[in-house]
């Protein structure tokens, strides 16, 4: 899960696993498998960086043991 900020200015958290693709035209856009979007303020780096560190979370869960 990693917390976005939506284009009003309201932060929610988004299901990184769901992701499809990620537009920039020129806000960014989060479409998910199921086909619903987002448009949302994060950069693409901004993004990018977050789901990196959730997958990065995760591995580290599961490699502690």
């Amino acid at each position: 899960m990693v917390e976005v900020l939506g284009i009003n200015g309201e932060s929610f958290i988004l299901n990184a696993s769901l992701i499809e693709k990620i537009e920039f035209i020129p806000e960014t856009k989060i479409t998910l498998t199921t086909g619903k979007y987002y448009l949302v303020k994060d950069s693409k780096e901004e993004i990018v960086n977050k789901i990196i560190k959730y997958n990065q979370k995760i591995l580290k869960g599961v490699t502690a043991e």
